[in-house]
This record gives C-alpha cells, structure tokens and sequence, in this order.
C-alpha cells in the first residue's frame, strides 16, 4: 500500500484538517488494563518522574563533555570511532556527529534510569498505525479512499517490544465492491470487508481501547506513521464521508518518513533511502 499512497498523494482532492477541537478520544476515567504492565514487568511510568527540563543532574555535564569532544573530532577521527561502536560509519561529518551523540547521550542517560537519575524518553507508549484503504489501478481526480483496516501496534519506548495490538476491517460504504487492484495490493478481500462493520463502530472501539489502555492519561503516547497520507488524508476524507468528527487522538502524529530525513538530512523519496526507512517501519509494523 505505500507505494500506492504515493501514487495518490499528488492527487488533488483539496482536503484540508478538521477545525473541530472537540474530544472524541480519551476518558480521564478508564480502568487499568492488565496487557500493558503484565505482573511481573515494572510500570513504565513508576514514580513519577523528574522533569526533562531540568538539567543540573551530573548526567546532563557529561553528555555535554562528550558532545563538546565530539564537536572537536575530525571525519576520519569519527569514522574511527562509530566503527569501535559497531555504528554506521557512512554519511557527512554533521550526521557521524549527530550519530555518535545520540549513542553516547542513550547510553549515559540509560545507565541513569538504572540508578534512578533522569531519562529522555518523553513518550510511555508509540501506537503505530498502517491504514489500508480503497483503490483503483489508476485512480480517478475523484477517487474517495475508504479506510477497509484500521490496523495499531502499541510499543513501549522503555524495553521497544510491542506490547499490544489492535486490528478490524472496515465495511466501505460508498464504494463497496473492491477492485480486483485493491485486493492483490491490500491482501484484503470482499469477504473481510463484507462481514465488517461501518467505519463509526471500529472508531469507537480504536477509542475505547485506547481508554482502556489509559493512553493520554496516566501515559502519554504518540501516533506513529510512515508519511502524511494516513492521518492527514485517508482518515480526514473517512470522517468527512461518515460525517463525524475527526478523532482527538489523530490530530497530532509523527511521521517516521519524515523525522527521518530531517535527522539524516536525506530525500527520503530517494529510492535507496527510502527502502532504509520502509525497512526500519516495517519491523514495527510485523505483527500487523
């Protein structure tokens, strides 16, 4: 599906976000849920934790010590180095910078949640989503894409294994036969889709799990995606056509594709690029 959602990504279709700030997604009254810290596992928020912004821990010195020695190592001095740490020793000088400190800044603020002292993780929890969504071979200026999966994976940002899942076909509704294109991309037959609810109910049970897992109340968790096309355009023209609001939980995401060029300074719609990326989302995304 992702080569195909840059097929249509230059359509246009002349979709804009939803103005609404109403809430649709999370109750400050859900109950815990037992599949997020299984017995046994610590609770990834725990007591509660000390502010990222305040930097007088000794920690914080001796990342900026290494950052100031990193900042003063040549290209091959850098090279040298991120191959002792088995790193990837390609790229600008600025990027082997910026990669060595990401490994020493991990490394040192790891070793001070292990004895207690601050950590950078920001997010408890990253719920992935990967839509899957109607198509034709080639799609007219009209063409509305209906969401046929609303497929999550939630990862937790402390141990990076995922923890839990989400998965439900979605009946379309204004298109309900699928192309014979759309089935040998998505995997998803008519059947699926045909013994599947409306796009309304699965919302409300993509929010009611979401509740249940306390997601954006006793945790704090993003939305993941790999580009712009599955929040911004076909959950936007979903809610649009089943004429209700668009979701709370969707208005803020981060999208790999694009955090990763930005930190590599990397086109990511450079083919060999983007396989890299394509590779690192769909390692998140296995289980879907």
């Amino acid at each position: 599906m992702d080569e195909h959602k840059e097929n249509i990504h230059a359509e246009d279709v002349n979709v804009k976000m939803s103005n609404t700030r109403e809430e649709v997604g999370v109750s400050t009254e859900a109950k815990p849920c037992s599949r997020i810290c299984p017995a046994g596992e610590p609770d990834p928020q725990g007591s509660p934790p000390q502010s990222n912004s305040d930097f007088s821990h000794p920690v914080y010195k001796e990342i900026a010590l290494a950052n100031g020695h990193i900042n003063r190592m040549s290209k091959d001095e850098l090279r040298i180095k991120l191959a002792e740490l088995h790193l990837d020793t390609r790229g600008v000088k600025d990027v082997m910078k910026k990669r060595l400190k990401s490994h020493y800044k991990k490394q040192k603020l790891m070793q001070s949640a292990a004895e207690g002292g601050p950590t950078d993780t920001y997010y408890h929890y990253i719920c992935v989503v990967d839509f899957e969504a109607t198509c034709e071979e080639d799609n007219p200026s009209d063409f509305h894409h209906e969401i046929i999966e609303f497929p999550m994976v939630l990862i937790n940002t402390h141990t990076l294994e995922i923890v839990d899942s989400f998965q439900e076909y979605v009946k379309p509704e204004l298109n309900p036969q699928l192309s014979d294109f759309c089935v040998k991309l998505t995997g998803i037959t008519q059947k699926m889709v045909d013994e599947a609810d409306p796009f309304p109910d699965v919302l409300q049970r993509v929010v009611a799990w979401l509740q249940e897992r306390e997601l954006g109340t006793k945790y704090k968790y993003a939305i993941l995606t790999d580009g712009a096309w599955d929040m911004s355009k076909f959950l936007n023209i979903q809610c649009r056509l089943s004429r209700i609001r668009y979701p709370q939980f969707a208005k803020k995401w981060i999208n790999i594709r694009k955090s990763y060029g930005n930190f590599y300074k990397v086109c990511v719609f450079n083919s060999s690029v983007k396989s890299v990326v394509l590779l690192y989302y769909s390692r998140l995304v296995e289980v879907m």
